[in-house]
């Protein structure tokens, strides 16, 4: 995923940083893995052949030669990193990411014999730099508007063609991690996670929980972060909000870090998550859940493309709620289950089915007053829940959201260790018209998107609680 850093005056500086220890010894053999001129020599593989200096010269060589007003800052800076889980890619490789980075970027054109000299550095495995001197050989400035968005639609290219993890987050499905300098921040406070991390979960659960703005930030504050509201400076509205935790400052603990929705998320802006409120709906209808989500399940996977949106949105904010209200047996599971990337796209511009404003079931409690059922029907929800989960997996993998369809993978696994464990606290017989496992499939809209999808398995596997072996699996009502 690249990464554009803040612009420089010191070409210099710059690479004696790339090539020197890091701040805390972290870089490791750094070196020259690309550049404008095919063969430069690496200051750190072959001194003897130029210096550290010496390579600062050439990159701004074109710059002193610009006939009108030079940049303010005319050092471009970008890094470029791939997952943590993927494998290390060689230099040959990364020296084919940086010309294609710098081409998407406008730096240097495929071709352009006149365009702006770069080098790429690794000193780490998992990600290297790119260095400009915006100047053109030819005596003209780049173009580079619109290079990050250019940028990420190459990385995502790389990512399929390789198998590597999606990180570019430009496509609207796959969340916003949190940048390096983010986790070791909470490495050296001694967090689990960083804030970003923190902050989308409680800020998610919010959303799925709150009938109106009042509510939404009400419940923010009673999660014990600290809120900023936007309000609108003609008529005073609320239009945008931003959260922090206490304690997360920056510039030597002068301010606290803010993020407001839409950098958190992009489903997490003010007017997505007003397109989530509705009526609270009691406890009680925990009970009634599971055919409400068994329902919304099929007509999700007889969906096209362009189709049940809402559903899908709803389904990820019911999982939300259903980790904050589970029992105790279960909500380890169902945490983990929600914590990954939440499963449904950024609102698409098609309008969702008319059914598909409101979640397929009930996404609300009362504030303070967790939904309570007994084992029976937490078991027919958690069930309800992996049948609707594999919908949308298929669902996204129709659409090629690969990153949703992962995260809706992983999730429907958890529901299945969940609903495992609370199937062995039930020993009332299953009825016999309920056992056959349900079977979805998700066709793509005609002559769109890929071939369909293998069928997927609804049921997880339970014990057998029957009083009679062979009579198979049972399940409480």
């Amino acid at each position: 995923m690249p990464k554009k850093a803040p612009g420089g005056a010191t070409t210099a500086g710059l690479l004696d940083y790339l090539y020197g220890p890091g701040t805390h010894e972290e870089h490791t053999d750094p070196h020259l893995i690309a550049a404008w001129a095919p063969g430069l020599p690496c200051p750190a593989r072959a001194p003897d052949r130029i210096t550290l200096s010496a390579l600062g010269l050439p990159l701004d060589a074109p710059l002193d030669a610009l006939p009108g007003p030079r940049p303010a800052e005319h050092v471009w800076h970008i890094s470029v990193r791939n997952a943590p889980d993927d494998r290390t890619l060689t230099d040959t490789e990364w020296a084919a990411v940086a010309a294609e980075m710098v081409h998407a970027a406008g730096i240097a054109p495929h071709g352009d014999a006149h365009a702006c000299r770069w080098v790429a550095v690794r000193h780490a495995a998992d990600h290297i730099h790119i260095v400009a001197t915006l100047a053109r050989q030819d005596g003209r400035h780049p173009r580079i508007r619109g290079d990050i968005p250019h940028m990420h639609t190459a990385a995502r290219a790389f990512e399929s063609a390789w198998n590597l993890e999606p990180m570019s987050p430009l496509d609207r499905t796959a969340r916003r991690a949190p940048a390096t300098g983010e986790k070791e921040k909470a490495t050296r406070r001694g967090l689990r996670e960083p804030a970003r991390e923190s902050l989308q979960r409680t800020v998610r659960e919010a959303a799925a929980r709150a009938t109106d703005d009042t509510d939404f930030l009400t419940r923010l504050r009673d999660a014990g972060l600290r809120v900023r509201e936007h309000h609108d400076t003609t008529t005073g509205a609320l239009d945008g909000y931003a959260v922090a935790l206490p304690g997360d400052r920056a510039d030597h603990g002068s301010r606290p870090v803010w993020f407001s929705g839409r950098t958190l998320a992009y489903d997490l802006s003010l007017p997505r998550v007003r397109e989530r409120f509705h009526t609270p709906i009691g406890p009680a209808d925990i009970t009634r859940a599971h055919t409400r989500v068994r329902e919304a399940a099929t007509l999700l996977a007889r969906a096209g493309r362009t189709q049940r949106t809402g559903d899908v949105a709803a389904l990820g904010d019911l999982l939300t709620v259903a980790a904050a209200t589970s029992p105790t047996l279960v909500r380890d599971q169902v945490r983990a289950a929600a914590a990954f990337e939440h499963p449904a796209p950024a609102p698409s511009k098609a309008p969702p089915a008319p059914t598909s404003r409101h979640p397929p079931a009930p996404a609300n409690t009362p504030r303070g007053q967790p939904a309570a059922a007994g084992a029976p029907a937490v078991l027919n929800l958690l069930i309800a829940l992996v049948e609707a989960v594999e919908a949308a997996t298929a669902w996204h993998r129709a659409q090629n959201h690969r990153a949703q369809t992962t995260a809706a993978a992983r999730a429907a696994v958890l529901l299945r260790e969940a609903a495992a464990l609370t199937g062995t606290r039930t020993t009332t017989p299953r009825p016999a018209s309920r056992t056959a496992p349900r079977t979805v499939r998700v066709t793509p809209a005609p002559a769109r998107g890929p071939a369909p999808s293998p069928p997927v398995t609804a049921v997880p596997p339970r014990p057998p609680t029957g009083p009679h072996p062979g009579s198979g699996p049972g399940r409480s009502r």
